[in-house]
């Protein structure tokens, strides 16, 4: 091996390490760190989602059996108390 094939293998391993340093770990951790990002966002947003659609549920409910007590199609039977 000359002393020129040593020069450029040290200068590829040298760019091999500096391509695993300076991109490839920053890339991932920088990657992992966003998707722990998303994830936690999405836990806080499923709760409220969820808790939001109990809400719109149980609002539909009372309005239906609001709507079923006082039709217009019912009769209500009543008496007049007289004093």
């Amino acid at each position: 091996m000359t002393i020129l094939g040593f020069l450029f293998l040290v200068f590829i391993l040298y760019l091999g390490y500096r391509l695993v340093f300076d991109f490839i770990i920053p890339v991932y951790k920088t990657t992992k760190r966003i998707r722990k990002g998303f994830r936690e966002m999405q836990d806080r947003m499923n709760p409220n989602e969820g808790q939001h659609q109990q809400e719109k549920n149980y609002s539909t409910q009372t309005q239906s059996s609001e709507s079923n007590k006082g039709g217009a199609g019912e009769y209500i039977d009543f008496e007049e108390v007289k004093d």
